[in-house]
């Protein structure tokens, strides 16, 4: 497959599985952007998120692995008890130092190695959770030129991280779960 050159990274806490299902839930499996996904949860938790995401939405829904390429029409989900990077080659690198934010998968983590990579052609969202993780990282992702979109905090199950990304990026975009999934299938 041909690497694409733009990237959707998108994190969530509380809240945000239910809100990332309603945006990825339309998207078509020939989606030509990859979408990284980054849910806080248990550290140690041993669940199948790839199977209710390839059970909910159209994408080939996968658990993030060392050096794998990110690959148009897939949606990648952070493992428990692992940073998510990308890498300069567009592959992942999984990573377990220190806590961010509490979190470990953190938002900012992903975020920022996004942008690093992907520059302006960097597409953030940030969803419904309870911390401030992923609002560093959006700031990173608009200092670079990247497009920001925050839940509207209104609509977020937890407001927290909506408000606090509006806080650090206050001309980010600010959209429903609705709009959200409109935008995305607009670059399609």
């Amino acid at each position: 497959m041909i690497k694409s050159s733009k990237i959707v990274v998108m994190g969530g806490s509380w809240g945000g599985l239910q809100a990332s299902l309603s945006v990825l839930k339309e998207l078509p499996a020939t989606y030509p952007i990859p979408i990284v996904l980054v849910l806080h949860r248990l550290r140690n938790f041993e669940g199948s998120l790839p199977e209710l995401y390839d059970s909910k939405t159209l994408l080939k829904a996968v658990e993030v692995d060392e050096k794998e390429e990110a690959l148009p029409g897939h949606v990648y989900l952070a493992p428990s008890n692992y940073h998510v990077l990308l890498e300069k080659d567009q592959t992942f690198s999984l990573d377990d130092s220190e806590l961010e934010n509490y979190s470990r998968p953190a938002i900012d983590v992903t975020f920022t190695s996004a942008a690093d990579v992907y520059g302006s052609n960097t597409i953030g969202i940030l969803l419904s959770g309870a911390s401030r993780d992923g609002s560093a990282g959006l700031k990173y992702i608009s200092d670079r030129g990247g497009t920001v979109v925050v839940q509207d905090p209104a609509e977020a199950e937890l407001d927290t991280m909506p408000l606090a990304a509006i806080d650090q990026v206050p001309d980010g975009e600010i959209m429903n779960l609705e709009q959200i999934q409109a935008y995305l299938l607009s670059l399609t």
